[in-house]
């Protein structure tokens, strides 16, 4: 009897580590994302496949912001920049310079927090004070939130389905916050790249420097470079 009731304890836990790893995703290398049951806005590639998504998640070095988007320019390439609301509120003009050269401005959130550990109302005031400012400096509306360092749950999706925001992941990762290797970025964003794929970057030195590759790389495997949401068909 002591022995069954032994196994069923074992079986009982085994389980709930079971459930607990497969709840977990680990997406770029770099981010434990959980995985959420409302799916209908959370986006990690587009099945519609009108190219490819280049996303720069931007809380800081305003000049580099300038110097893709002159790369981008070049190319004649369209981009989704994700800003995060305190630094749009201290660079409101290059927010507005993003959306004039035809780029998407999208949420990242407002203070760089991890909205995994926040129930509904906490991501609904981090997220929402930067859907507003964001709005309110291009006298339009944003469609799209990616939550910092790839960090979310359920409740996060929620708030931001309530705000009309589609909560974007990636397909990719050049992990070029960490890395500081052209090479090594430029075989992150591009290796077997396909249509419809989301690659996420930061406005760094060394995604400067591999940006004009991979730019390279796109327009001679015949794919377009295009905003998110252009990609999701809208």
């Amino acid at each position: 009897m002591k022995n069954k009731i032994i196994s069923v304890i074992v079986n009982v836990v085994l389980c709930a580590v079971i459930a607990t790893v497969c709840a977990v995703g680990f997406i770029g290398g770099d981010a434990a994302t959980q995985v959420t049951s409302n799916g209908e806005n959370l986006y990690y590639k587009s099945e519609k496949a009108k190219g490819v998504s280049m996303m720069f998640n931007v809380y800081q070095n305003t000049d580099n912001v300038y110097a893709i988007m002159d790369l981008l320019d070049a190319e004649g390439a369209k981009a989704t920049f994700f800003l995060g609301g305190s630094w749009a509120d201290d660079n409101i003009d290059c927010v507005r310079d993003i959306a004039a050269r035809g780029h998407e401005v999208a949420s990242h959130g407002y203070f760089h927090k991890d909205h995994s550990k926040m129930n509904y109302e906490q991501n609904l005031a981090e997220i929402r004070p930067s859907v507003k400012l964001l709005n309110a400096i291009l006298n339009s509306e944003i469609s799209l939130f990616a939550p910092p360092s790839g960090a979310f749950n359920d409740s996060t999706v929620t708030a931001a389905t309530s705000l009309n925001l589609k909560t974007i992941m990636w397909s990719r990762d050049t992990i070029d916050w960490r890395d500081k290797d052209v090479s090594l970025i430029c075989e992150r964003a591009t290796k077997n790249l396909q249509s419809g794929e989301f690659i996420l970057m930061h406005p760094m030195d060394v995604t400067v420097k591999a940006l004009p590759q991979i730019l390279t790389y796109i327009r001679e495997n015949g794919l377009n470079a295009v905003t998110v949401s252009y990609n999701l068909g809208e």
